[in-house]
């Protein structure tokens, strides 16, 4: 990834920053600048409380080139709390079961290294369990 992109997705990436619909209060991630609800323009920022549940995963057995070291992984679609929904490798299973409904909350982890040992560390947003208890 170039650094100007990475520096352009970083809000998103780190803080999972997307947009908010002036007109009939959508909640967009990714942003889009136009509401996929009602066609308007849509720029107003939207920060999400980084909350939701899993609606749907599966498990990586056979990871793309970059991601081969992590092999193998839990990926899902979180239902974010706020409506949106998102891919997303989950983290920090430990021995839980991934279940559909399971809570979960955005953490930012270090998602790979582009270029050799000496590239830029690439972060993003991941999930994690949150155990009621």
């Amino acid at each position: 990834m170039e650094i100007a992109r990475h520096w352009r997705l970083k809000n998103q990436r780190y803080g999972l920053v997307g947009e908010v619909c002036p007109h009939c209060d959508h909640k967009i991630f990714p942003p889009r600048d136009v509401c996929p609800n009602c066609g308007d323009e849509a720029k107003d920022a939207f920060a999400f409380s980084g909350k939701g549940q899993v609606f749907s995963y599966t498990t990586i057995y056979e990871a793309p080139a970059g991601f081969d070291a992590n092999a193998p992984y839990t990926v899902a679609m979180v239902k974010l709390n706020e409506g949106p929904m998102i891919t997303a490798q989950l983290t920090d299973l430990g021995d839980a079961p991934v279940e559909i409904g399971m809570p979960v909350e955005m953490v930012t982890r270090k998602m790979r290294n582009d270029g050799d040992e000496r590239g830029v560390i690439l972060y993003g947003y991941k999930f994690r369990p949150v155990f009621v208890g």
